[in-house]
């Protein structure tokens, strides 16, 4: 099992929306969870999304966001993406996708502190 804590919803839906996932995956017997951990996240060309972490497969938690999307014309964030040198680096970075319905609309890359209990802050963003 994989977790993410580089996952959001635009502003405003994040209870709404986790609580549709998780009632989704409950219906369709998969093992996905997600929480809300009370952290918001600003950007200059998307506008501020409630981040959520979740446990489970990523495969699942990548389909059942696009689909909370469409399902309720929202912004969502889509993490979980590495990138793939393996350099040593004094923080740890994570790569997202900005996704309206099933259209990417820009990436965002996030870094955080290795150390210590440091939350995800966005480092770059672009549109497309």
């Amino acid at each position: 099992m994989r977790d993410s804590e580089t996952f959001g919803v635009e502003k405003g839906y994040g209870e709404e929306v986790v609580t549709w996932l998780n009632q989704q995956s409950k219906d369709q017997g998969s093992k996905f969870e997600a929480r809300l951990y009370g952290y918001t996240v600003t950007t200059k060309n998307f506008g501020d999304f409630e981040m959520f972490s979740w446990i489970g497969d990523v495969q699942i938690a990548r389909k059942m966001i696009n689909k909370a999307s469409k399902r309720f014309k929202i912004k969502v964030i889509e993490g979980g993406y590495k990138p793939k040198e393996k350099l040593f680096r004094m923080k740890k970075f994570d790569y997202a996708k900005v996704r309206k319905d099933e259209k990417t609309v820009g990436q965002l890359e996030f870094e955080a502190s290795r150390f210590g209990n440091g939350q995800w802050e966005i480092k770059n963003e672009e549109r497309h």
